[in-house]
């Protein structure tokens, strides 16, 4: 009986120093967990690739000129212009084209025959109102509008990319009208 006392004791020793060694240590495995910063959920105002750098702020010297891949950055610029396209905006639950709308689209066309190896990507935005599923497909049909403009303008179809955020990208924070004027969007990107 002392003996099988002992066992137990032993089985049960070897299974808590068992759970001990997996919480510390883990199960031998790459720690793939991402530890971020709790500002980090904050909404970011605009895309990555529409903002502009100020002075002082990096500039691509700290890396003698080059990229993260080794290529030049002047390289970069030349393949990659820095072009200025405006949002095309829309009336609530609408993606038909206003007066407003045509005329900066008629700009975009404009820079986009004036550099006709740019390709762009043009995203469907939404304001918070209404479901995933119905801000998808109506961010999908302004950006589609969007494109057909283009198109009738002479612009390469096989130029022109679309996606829809739906209301998952917000460009203005807020719950209000002033910021869901500026979140029902069509907003083109250089490729």
């Amino acid at each position: 009986m002392r003996r099988k006392a002992f066992q137990h004791h032993w089985a049960l020793a070897a299974v808590v120093l068992l759970i001990l060694g997996l919480g510390l240590f883990g199960c031998g495995g790459k720690d793939d967990t991402v530890k971020t910063d709790p500002s980090a959920d904050k909404k970011v105002d605009e895309p990555v690739e529409n903002v502009d750098l100020k002075e002082g702020s990096f500039s691509g010297d700290e890396l003698g000129g080059k990229d993260a891949e080794g290529e030049d950055l002047d390289a970069d610029k030349a393949a990659k212009p820095a072009l200025l396209f405006q949002d095309v905006f829309f009336e609530y639950d609408k993606y038909d084209l206003s007066e407003e709308a045509r005329a900066a689209i008629n700009q975009d066309g404009r820079i986009l025959r004036e550099n006709p190896d740019v390709r762009i990507l043009i995203e469907g935005h939404c304001d918070e109102r209404g479901t995933v599923q119905y801000n998808l497909a109506l961010g999908e049909k302004r950006a589609m509008e969007v494109k057909n403009y283009l198109v009738d303008l002479g612009i390469a179809a096989t130029r022109i990319d679309t996606v829809s955020y739906g209301k998952e990208k917000p460009f203005a924070l807020g719950h209000d009208e002033a910021a869901w004027a500026q979140n029902r969007r069509a907003h083109l990107v250089v490729r």
